[in-house]
This record gives structure tokens, sequence and C-alpha cells, in this order.
């Protein structure tokens, strides 16, 4: 009986990939949308922004030709895996505490939680300027629709 029940798990793990993924996908997708347009509305160029993922990452590499190519792909690449966290953690980890009706606020506040520990934890260590770029409040908005991306795109896969 415990080994059907470790492969149940496995199998539902499994499936949480794809759905996680494209919960990753869509919520980097609109945060490059969102600050693009704030970037663009208040005339500052959006490519200081990828950049400066780039320089928080790779620090050496952000005066390259390619250094915003590699920003907005790193920026991706962090999206899928904070989105396939998410999903296991709300499918997966939490499913018995948060009902289907509660799961886009506890994706939300997962979010919200990212970007608290990122933005005054993480960055200020490892890349103080970049805290600077954009208001922080444009920043959590980003992360706040990342979060509702991202409760969408679980929504949608639940269909």
């Amino acid at each position: 009986m415990t080994g059907f029940t470790a492969q149940t798990r496995t199998n539902s793990l499994s499936r949480l990939w794809p759905v996680g993924i494209f919960a990753g996908a869509s919520g980097g997708a609109i945060e490059i949308a969102w600050i693009a347009f704030y970037q663009s509305l208040t005339g500052h160029d959006g490519a200081t922004i990828a950049r400066g993922v780039t320089q928080s990452t790779i620090p050496e590499l952000a005066a390259a030709p390619s250094a915003v190519l590699m920003g907005l792909a790193i920026h991706m690449l962090l999206s899928l895996a904070l989105g396939l966290a998410i999903c296991i953690m709300v499918r997966y980890v939490l499913r018995a505490y948060v009902s289907a009706v509660l799961e886009p606020v506890a994706v939300v506040s997962v979010l919200v939680g990212v970007w608290v520990v990122n933005f005054f934890v993480i960055l200020p260590v490892i890349n103080p300027e970049f805290v600077t770029l954009v208001p922080y409040g444009v920043s959590l908005v980003s992360k706040v629709l990342f979060g509702f991306a991202a409760a969408l795109a679980l929504r949608l896969s639940s269909r």
C-alpha cells in the first residue's frame, strides 16, 4: 500500500510540471510587460532593468552587448522555477489547507512574500543599485501581477 501511495504522489507531482511552467511563463511575461509599460510611461529605458538582472546574477557580464537579452532570459528562467515552486507548494504541499476558492489568494500571498525577501533581504546584499531602479510600489505591483497571472494559469489548468 505504501508503494502505491508513493507512486500516486510521484504521478501527481509529475503532472504539476507543465502547469508550473505555464504559471511561471505567464507570470514572467506579465512582469516584463508591466515594467516595460512603466519604464516607457516614465521615459526610462526598460533595458536598464534587464541589464540589472544580469548584473545581479552574473556581474561580470553586465556590460556585455548581450546583457539585456541575458537579463530577459535569466528573468524568464527564474520565473519558470518560481512558477513551478508555487504550483508544487499550492497544489501539493498546501492542498489540504487551501481550497480552490482561496488558491489565488495563496498564490498572490506567496509572491508578495517573495518580493519582500528579494527587495529587503537578497537584492540589497547582492546588488543594492537594483532596488533603486524602480519604486518599491512598482516592483510590488510587478510581483502581484505575476501572482495573478500564475493563479489564472493554475485555474485554467484545473478545467
